[in-house]
């Protein structure tokens, strides 16, 4: 990213023309102002100068802030496989090839997919996200395509959709597996065109943008079985990066732990200088059904509920605290189990709230009542 300019220019001349003042703008200059004219002028003048060089130099620092949290310098691992998927998404970066990237919820694609637009000439424009599992067919259209106001009831003014937000940028489109199918040719015309039409308009928009789509789905399955059209997923795949769940690279656990404890630390307050055994112990046996998001819930609940310096077994939930390591023999709940439990606990937290309890799970509020079925949770 480009640096902020340490300075601005101001004209004062005694032979001003209007001329000379708009040539002195449209080369950089802050203002132009003539001799005579200046005595009430040159403060307040050299005020809004440096007041500008504060807020450039301050948007400057919160965009390296960003980029340092959305990096790939910022994914803590150890593991080959994340560091292999990281070079892949290092290598396809700064080109206009789509990607698609696989994995189950909570790995971290959406963390990819921002070290990627981080790392793109898109950088300086939006990064735009949109998870297509959290609304219908008819509010996921208008939320990418837009419309004009009267093209349907309560659509009172002109909403711009997120396709126009996109322009120049980088769109992440999350479980991408969910979009409805009817819906999956618009955007396939979008990708082979750049060109769409607002619902309820008539002209033709163009926009240029960097396409990552990431689904927890398996696509060739799903296109097999005709729930996903095979032409988008072909145009989607063009590069595509597996990112794989927090079990199979279990050496990656420390690293992250790590890393959270530092950034819950700070957040709340608190000194955490070592981390016990035991704790380590348990969450290496633990197999991890939510991956990273869990692992990042557990440590903030873990530093919250410290008492002193160090992460002590019970800080932990009970899910993890009834694992055991009998020598050989790790005895391990199954997932299923341990997903009913954890969906239990937050619908008691929720009150029985099931929106409350879809959003603080991350999933849809249709993904939550299925589940309620599927384990029978009254």
């Amino acid at each position: 990213m480009s640096k902020s300019k340490k300075s601005e220019i101001i004209v004062l001349t005694a032979y001003g023309n209007i001329a000379d003042g708009v040539q002195a703008i449209k080369n950089g200059a802050f203002d132009y102002i003539v001799k005579g004219d200046d005595n009430n002028k040159i403060i307040p003048l050299l005020h809004r100068a440096s007041e500008k060089l504060r807020l450039l130099k301050r948007i400057e620092s919160l965009e390296s802030k960003v980029g340092e949290q959305y990096s790939f310098e910022s994914i803590s691992c150890k593991s080959k496989t994340i560091k292999q998927a990281i070079d892949l998404a290092k290598k396809v970066a700064n080109t206009d090839t789509s990607v698609l990237l696989t994995g189950e919820t909570g790995t971290g694609k959406e963390v990819f997919a921002q070290s990627m637009h981080n790392e793109s000439q898109y950088a300086r424009n939006n990064f735009v996200a949109l998870n297509c599992s959290n609304f219908n067919k008819d509010v996921l259209e208008s939320e990418l395509f837009g419309y004009k106001q009267g093209a349907f009831t309560g659509a009172i003014k002109d909403k711009k959709g997120l396709l126009e937000e996109a322009n120049n940028g980088t769109l992440f489109l999350d479980e991408i597996g969910d979009m409805p199918y009817e819906l999956q040719a618009k955007l396939l015309r979008v990708i082979e065109t750049n060109q769409f039409i607002k619902l309820g308009d008539t002209k033709t928009i163009t926009v240029k943008f960097r396409l990552i789509a990431a689904t927890n789905k398996n696509l060739k399955k799903e296109c097999e079985e005709q729930r996903f059209r095979s032409d988008l997923f072909y145009r989607i795949s063009t590069f595509q990066i597996d990112i794989p769940p927090l079990r199979d690279r279990k050496e990656d656990i420390e690293p992250l732990i790590e890393f959270f404890v530092n950034q819950f630390a700070e957040k709340t307050k608190k000194k955490i200088t070592s981390i016990n055994q035991a704790y380590l112990k348990k969450l290496w046996l633990y197999p991890w059904p939510g991956n990273i998001r869990e692992l990042k819930n557990i440590i903030e609940r873990s530093v919250i509920l410290a008492n002193g310096y160090e992460l002590t077994v019970d800080t932990l939930p009970i899910d993890l605290t009834i694992i055991q390591n009998d020598s050989c023999e790790t005895k391990q709940l199954e997932l299923a189990v341990i997903e009913k439990n954890h969906i239990i606990k937050v619908l008691h937290h929720t009150k029985g709230n099931k929106a409350e309890a879809a959003r603080l799970l991350n999933i849809a509020v249709t993904t939550l009542y299925r589940k309620l079925e599927e384990y029978k949770i009254e």
